[in-house]
């Protein structure tokens, strides 16, 4: 056993056998003036705790103090009814409250009891109370949140092992503070107890068998009593108030003078006003000036001096950011941060400006929401979030839009002016600047305010310049959709499909095709326009004909069959006659020979001559078809689609080609042009 154990057990003895064992008056009083300092060391420590884990003995703590004042409690009843002294201790005390006047000293001591029973004692009792309750009931909540930061990833075991430690010992301690808190009330009870039994058998003692007359007895046995109650209730408030201090200081950070100097005083601008409160009590009141005015100049120079000290905090915390911030562009992360490139960048001068700025009016961030809903109704896709910002190195009133960090259109925007798009024929009367509408090429006049109505009523389709914003961008999304999704994107997708069809995901990966060969099905789809919202239908497809082939081209195929029924919808509107362009037999066999087959695929590998031939004969078909007022539309045999249209991406990549595959059996169909060579 260590020597400091064996110390704390004869302690513990030693406070026992004080009961029952008589003590020299000058041993006495030495303990006395221990359980004051130990009582004050006690308060000391309470007050610089940070948590309340760090004094975590104090509940065994508070019953050996309690225990030891308890024993010099009778060990001086002792001596004040046996032989009518104390020791100098319990003499000065009593002697120091009293005055000369008994009463007094003794209403003192009732009220400083009260005040440790029913003030201090009472709401360290309830706030221990409280305390463990409410730290019992969020050990569950607090055991889930470790065990889903180690899940996580975010603590290792060993820390989570700790932090359950650390929650185990404040339900331990608080739950021991709610009983340990009983020990001070009770401690206060014994304290009024003993002063009575002091009273009234000092008073017959010394009357009875010390010969005193009443008034003798009577004002010494007083002054004895009260310096002794005095002697045991001072330690015993002191620990009282910590106790208090150690279970309200939960939700504290930092020690007490830490706390209060930084909550406390924090707002100087409010000493002011208590400063002028307590100088206007002195002027107009009878409570004179030299008791209020120098406090309050007090008061104002703490309030000045401590707005000094924040203003001068504020500036070493803005210099403390200007230097961080230079230590983040000097590291290498800050490189590493510029590597990221946003999906898509809107970009604008500083003339467009009120655009996006909401409280000039600007609702472009509004209409952004609604182009990443009408992208994910029409396309299926999820639009990532698009980047706004202006960009000092353009016109003011160009804007320019980008893709993974590319610039994929351009324009110029007029805010004070509308832009109106010929009805194909041109008024005269229609004033404006020329300029071409960004979206679709087409050929378009900036107006003013004046000249809105004329042309809407000669037939004009007007717009205001946001809208003009909006539907570029919007097309913009539509034409580069197939860029926009990736592995991660198709993940989110399969983990959206796999909430309620959890059947076809499983059977269709990774068994059958991994999460890159269906990003790539799908990435063709987009690039044709052709909307991948309808994933069940699509996964039902890849999974009948994944096992047979892995070539996306080939997949795609299967999957635009699967989804014939909803081509069909988007190239004919209610059902209307398809008008087409068809491909002759002698192309479709030119097609069909030029295939070339390597390890990576298929290919078309047609010479450059034919290859022109049939751009030219396209381009006649195509002229044709639009000046009749219809859609462009390219018929062909399932076997050559694709080849084909790799074959017109080059030059005419808005132009849809379909099969016959494709299509519902019930769609009428009528060729205006036969394409040969």
């Amino acid at each position: 056993m260590k020597a400091r154990d064996l110390v704390v057990l004869l302690g513990v003895i030693g406070i026992v056998l004080m009961m029952v064992l008589p003590i020299p008056t000058l041993l006495l009083d030495i303990l006395l003036v221990i359980n004051i300092a130990i009582a004050l060391m006690i308060l000391l420590i309470a007050m610089n705790t940070k948590e309340a884990l760090e004094f975590s003995i104090f509940p065994a703590l508070l019953l050996i103090t309690t225990l030891f004042r308890l024993a010099l409690n009778i060990s001086t009843t002792k001596q004040i009814l046996g032989t009518g002294h104390a020791g100098e201790v319990v003499q000065t005390f009593g002697q120091w409250i009293t005055q000369g006047q008994v009463a007094v000293g003794l209403i003192v001591f009732l009220i400083l009891v009260v005040v440790q029973f029913i003030v201090i004692t009472k709401g360290s009792e309830r706030v221990a109370e409280v305390a463990a309750r409410f730290t019992l009931d969020a050990m569950p909540g607090k055991q889930m949140a470790i065990d889903a930061d180690l899940n996580a990833g975010l603590i290792n075991e060993q820390q989570a092992k700790e932090r359950r430690q650390k929650i185990e010992r404040e339900a331990d301690f608080y739950g021991a503070m709610d009983g340990a808190s009983k020990f001070v009330k009770g401690d206060a009870i014994a304290g009024i107890v003993i002063l009575i039994i002091n009273l009234v058998g000092g008073f017959i003692i010394g009357m009875a068998s010390m010969g005193m007359s009443f008034s003798e007895a009577a004002e010494k046995f007083s002054t004895l009593s009260i310096g002794d109650g005095l002697v045991s209730q001072i330690p015993a408030l002191l620990i009282s108030t910590a106790a208090g201090l150690i279970v309200t200081r939960s939700a504290s950070k930092g020690n007490l003078a830490d706390e209060l100097s930084s909550q406390m005083f924090a707002y100087p601008k409010l000493l002011y006003i208590v400063a002028g409160t307590i100088a206007m009590l002195g002027a107009f009141t009878p409570i004179p000036i030299m008791s209020t005015w120098p406090f309050a100049l007090l008061l104002a120079y703490a309030g000045y001096r401590m707005q000094q000290m924040l203003d001068r905090k504020a500036i070493e915390h803005e210099q403390l950011e200007e230097e961080q911030e230079i230590e983040e562009v000097r590291s290498p992360e800050s490189v590493i941060n510029l590597l990221q490139v946003d999906p898509i960048e809107f970009e604008f001068g500083y003339g467009l400006i009120p655009l996006a700025d909401t409280q000039q009016g600007g609702d472009l961030l509004d209409r952004i929401i609604m182009i990443r809903r009408q992208c994910a109704l029409e396309l299926g896709l999820v639009v990532p979030v698009i980047r706004i910002r202006d960009n000092i190195q353009l016109k003011p009133n160009e804007y320019v839009i980008k893709i993974k960090g590319n610039v994929v259109a351009r324009g110029e925007l007029l805010l004070n002016h509308y832009l109106a798009m010929s009805p194909g024929y041109d008024d005269e009367t229609i004033t404006g600047i020329d300029t071409v509408e960004p979206a679709f090429g087409l050929p378009a006049l900036w107006v003013d305010e004046t000249m809105k109505e004329r042309a809407e009523m000669s037939g004009y389709t007007v717009v205001d310049p946001p809208s003009v914003v909006a539907t570029h961008l919007t097309e913009m999304v539509k034409k580069h959709a197939h860029e926009l999704i990736g592995r991660q994107e198709t993940k989110s997708l399969i983990e959206t499909v796999k909430e309620q069809y959890p059947a076809i995901v499983d059977e269709l990966i990774p068994n059958v095709l991994g999460v890159g060969d269906i990003q790539k099905v799908l990435a063709k789809l987009l690039r044709e326009k052709i909307s991948i919202r309808d994933l069940v239908t699509i996964f039902e497809s890849l999974a009948d004909y994944g096992t047979y082939t892995k070539d996306a081209d080939v997949l795609t195929e299967y999957v635009r069959q699967a989804l014939a029924r909803q081509i069909t919808q988007q190239y004919s509107v209610s059902g209307e006659t398809l008008h087409v362009i068809t491909v002759g037999p002698a192309l479709e066999r030119k097609i069909a020979e030029s295939v070339q087959q390597n390890e990576n695929g298929t290919y078309l590998a047609m010479d450059p001559g034919t290859t022109q031939q049939v751009y030219q004969r396209f381009n006649e078909q195509v002229g044709r078809l639009v000046q009749s007022g219809h859609q462009p539309i390219v018929l062909a045999s399932p076997s050559i689609r694709m080849y084909l249209r790799q074959l017109m991406e080059r030059t005419m990549q808005d132009i849809p080609v379909l099969s016959y595959n494709e299509l519902e059996p019930s769609i009428e169909i009528q060729s205006v042009g036969v394409v040969n060579v």
